[in-house]
């Protein structure tokens, strides 16, 4: 990257942003369209790479070169909070001196939500920029798109920011391993709540006609076994590019559903509970964790539309009134008032999935020592064991190993109350 495309402040610390992309400096200025995002540093003293190690792209005595791929523009624009947070994340690993000597410098690229610009925006990341891996990336369609690529170039595809199951295969993908609990294993959870419950439930599912909704039906299908033909009566798809969903939640009211599970992203998830509530229904009302949000889903719906509304959860709410003295929150709230960007809310659950999914690669960097091979890099991220992160819900922890890909494995229900995540019940497993 010629210095011409990186803006550099006082503190060092370059951030920047590619075409679309609107990130912000230490000032809080937008910067020009054209410039390529990130989170580096100047080149500093740091550890040399141990004697014989593979040679890495990306990887020097003072640099680990990261890259991603964010929907800053778009339908699904809400999740581009989770790459301002990451990029602001390790601004500030980068002050403190980075891991182990290295400076972070994460190249964050706008592709939309779409895959054709995925495809466009890695291959630039791997063949252009030389990072040494790709990491969080948003969304199941744009990183399908550029999963096979990445394998096939053996370039680690880490914690990627999307539940979908497909990433949880060391055996067809050794390269991919995903992050949150996969939407199958939300789904089985839901389901064997409701067979406890409500086990005469008449269930309606609205669904994203993809990869992550449907994981939700075979997440569903496990759950419930044998009655699922029986408790579920009707379902609906939407596409991403639909303008509304209106239409099928009428539609799954009028088949006499008591119960609605929500496989919706946050655009479509605002209209189900806004139709939801404008017609009158009122079922036991079920919804991704990944559209949770209060600040960009739950606000704009309504926080009265959305009472009610249970979710399975796997980090803290940062509404909630219980974390107001919590160790974990305060430290997250720290780092979001001197290094979020002012447009960044607190309080908005992409901002804390992009601090918790930061911290595990923090972990993972420092568990590779000097050895920053690839194979290395990968062998780290499949070797954690019971990692707290500060941001997750007590008894909710991390493991991994070369046969497991499913970072988190276990979620507890909330319902919210107008404000916060209520959280009841035990901590629960889809095993």
């Amino acid at each position: 990257m010629s210095k011409r495309n990186r803006l550099v402040v006082a503190s060092g610390i370059k951030l920047a942003a590619l075409t679309g992309v609107l990130l912000v400096s230490g000032c809080g200025k937008k910067k020009p369209e054209g410039e390529p995002a990130g989170a580096g540093a100047a080149p500093a003293a740091g550890a040399a790479p141990a004697p014989g190690a593979p040679a890495t792209p990306g990887v020097s005595a003072t640099e680990i070169k990261i890259g991603q791929t964010m929907p800053y523009s778009g339908g699904l624009s809400a999740y581009g909070v989770i790459g301002k947070t990451e990029i602001a994340f390790f601004k500030m690993i980068n002050e403190k001196g980075g891991i182990n000597g290295r400076k972070i410098n994460l190249i964050s690229y706008d592709d939309a939500y779409t895959p054709p610009k995925a495809v466009e925006q890695t291959r630039k990341l791997v063949e252009g920029d030389g990072v040494a891996f790709v990491f969080g990336s948003v969304g199941t369609a744009t990183n399908t798109a550029v999963q096979g690529y990445l394998n096939e170039n053996k370039v680690p595809q880490l914690f990627v920011a999307t539940g979908a199951d497909k990433w949880a295969d060391p055996a067809k993908n050794p390269w991919t391993i995903g992050w949150q609990p996969s939407y199958r294993t939300e789904a089985k959870i839901y389901a064997r709540h409701l067979l406890k419950e409500k086990p005469g439930a008449k269930i309606c599912v609205l669904f994203q006609n993809d990869d992550f909704g449907k994981d939700y039906l075979a997440g569903l299908k496990d759950g419930l076994g044998e009655q699922y033909d029986k408790l579920v009566i009707k379902t609906a798809s939407y596409e991403v590019t639909d303008p509304t969903v209106d239409s099928q939640v009428i539609t799954l009211q009028a088949a006499g559903c008591d119960t609605l599970i929500s496989a919706t992203t946050p655009k479509a998830a605002v209209g189900a509970i806004r139709k939801v509530a404008d017609i009158g229904w009122k079922p036991l009302f079920i919804i991704s964790n990944v559209s949770v949000s209060v600040t960009s889903v739950f606000t704009p719906a309504g926080l009265d539309k959305s009472t009610g509304i249970i979710t399975g959860l796997y980090l803290k709410d940062p509404k909630d009134p219980a974390m107001a003295s919590d160790a974990g929150m305060n430290e997250y709230r720290a780092f979001m008032k001197q290094y979020a960007p002012p447009e960044l809310n607190p309080e908005d659950a992409n901002a804390v999935f992009g601090y918790g999914v930061s911290v595990s690669l923090v972990k993972v960097l420092t568990q590779c020592g000097n050895d920053l091979s690839r194979e290395n890099i990968m062998k780290q991220a499949a070797n954690l064991t019971k990692l707290a992160v500060p941001v997750a819900i007590p008894g909710v922890e991390i493991t991994t190993t070369a046969t497991d890909f499913r970072p988190f494995s276990q979620m507890q229900l909330g319902k919210f109350n107008g404000t916060s995540f209520e959280r009841f019940g035990d901590v629960l497993s889809a095993d």
